[in-house]
């Protein structure tokens, strides 16, 4: 399928550790495989580690971009699987918040790229800090990874709570990480579900599918590398290819101008 604009995903959830990064690397993966140009944005401004998963050694992210006056080309990194990712720093204070100018710099850089991508995946922080919200509300669609885990639920919840009263949004996607099989996965996002029917009157929630728990995962994560490439016949390969053949049907909302400049505009404009 051909898109003539470009689809914006952002992957968030509202705890840590739930797979978030990974999920959103091997997505990448999946859509760049299937003949996609894709770039991934480390949105988790001040705790990024998507060119860790990665194996990769940044030379320039987006610190120094705001801060040290570089190009896009500067910090827009190639890497070996096909897609593109723009890192950013960790463990530093300075991008813990984006101020109006920084956002207006992204706005600016990011127009060079509106006609040479077909999905812009933004990896957000967890949570529902200021940047979680900004880049959340910047997307157009929202892919919540939730897992079996009790407080993964409960902030799963608390992240769609926010979103919806502080800022109108009502649909989410949802994806299960690192469930023991179909049945449980079903089991969380029916509870998910539940909660938002009975607080959140408006909410709609998709499921969209589930990655299996997976040692396979794990292994690829201790060798910086994105688990659908080191395995690609293991459980939550074909899961992710199946997950990514799902999103590649989803439609392309005709949002502001028609092209990624939305993306940023409604980030600089969200409050």
């Amino acid at each position: 399928m051909k898109y003539d604009l470009p689809l914006v995903i952002s992957v968030t959830s509202g705890k840590g550790g739930v797979g978030k990064t990974n999920i959103s690397v091997n997505l990448a993966c999946c859509f760049a495989k299937a003949g996609k140009k894709v770039i991934l944005l480390d949105a988790d401004l001040g705790l990024a580690n998507v060119d860790v998963i990665l194996g990769l050694t940044p030379t320039r992210n987006l610190f120094h971009l705001f801060h040290e006056g570089a190009d896009l080309s500067d910090v827009l990194m190639d890497t070996p699987y096909g897609f593109k990712i723009l890192p950013a720093s960790s463990g530093v204070s300075e991008m813990l918040s984006l101020s109006t100018g920084q956002k207006v710099t992204l706005l600016e850089a990011m127009d060079e790229m509106e006609d040479t991508v077909d999905f812009l995946i933004v990896d957000t922080g967890a949570g529902i800090n200021d940047n979680v919200m900004y880049f959340n509300l910047a997307s157009q669609e929202r892919l919540i990874i939730l897992t079996p885990e009790p407080t993964s639920l409960t902030d799963a919840y608390a992240l769609i709570k926010v979103m919806q009263q502080n800022h109108g949004v009502n649909d989410f996607r949802v994806l299960v990480n690192m469930a023991s099989d179909e049945k449980s996965a079903l089991d969380i996002f029916r509870r998910l579900c539940k909660a938002c029917d009975h607080f959140l009157a408006g909410v709609g929630l998709d499921y969209v599918g589930v990655i299996p728990r997976d040692a396979n995962v794990r292994k690829a994560v201790i060798s910086q590398k994105p688990f659908s490439v080191m395995d690609h016949n293991s459980p939550a390969s074909r899961a992710m290819m199946e997950v990514s053949q799902t999103i590649r049907t989803w439609e392309v909302p005709h949002l502001l101008d028609g092209n990624i400049k939305f993306f940023w505009k409604r980030l600089l404009f969200a409050q």
